[in-house]
């Protein structure tokens, strides 16, 4: 099974605090996440997040098919990064790491995402036909959503890179 990974940085003109404070809430991600992936949090944000936290969402990643997604918080330094790994969804392996580093100006977050498709050889056809793209694309909005909340630091140029291991 093929392991791939997005990594993606963007720079972004806010403190660390408010970073961290957007970032961290569960409850946000529907707002940086296209709306025809039908994302609806079902359970889990009700408290700030914590290692352990366990949260329940349901997604459509294509039209016609909608799963429910689990996935746990592992790991949290608070204002500085926490990881989240899928306990049950559409993924094989899903680990992502978050992270927001102080730079002149604001914060660079950064996010790097390792994961597996699930069905062996068909996953590995899919993936650059329908998750490659899909994720790229999901990537690029909430880069949009971002700049439109917080704005931008127009000197540093965002990245956004998709690699097969």
């Amino acid at each position: 099974m093929k392991l791939y990974q997005l990594h993606s940085k963007q720079a972004l003109p806010i403190s660390k605090n408010k970073a961290w404070d957007f970032l961290s809430d569960p409850a946000n991600l529907k707002v940086i996440t296209p709306e025809h992936m039908g994302f609806h949090i079902l359970s889990g944000v009700d408290r700030p997040m914590f290692a352990g936290q366990i949260i329940q969402y349901k997604v459509s990643p294509f039209p016609g098919y909608t799963t429910k997604w689990v996935t746990e918080i592992t790991h949290v330094k608070e204002g500085n990064y926490f990881v989240d790994e899928q306990r049950f969804g559409p993924y094989a392996l899903w680990h992502h790491k978050h992270f927001i580093n102080e730079i002149e100006g604001g914060v660079e977050m950064e996010d790097i995402i390792d994961y597996k498709i699930p069905l062996g050889i068909l996953g590995q056809l899919a993936h650059p036909l329908i998750v490659k793209k899909q994720l790229l694309e999901i990537f690029k909005y909430r880069e949009q959503k971002l700049k439109e909340l917080f704005g931008t630091i127009e000197h540093l140029p965002n990245e956004l890179i998709l690699n097969s291991f």
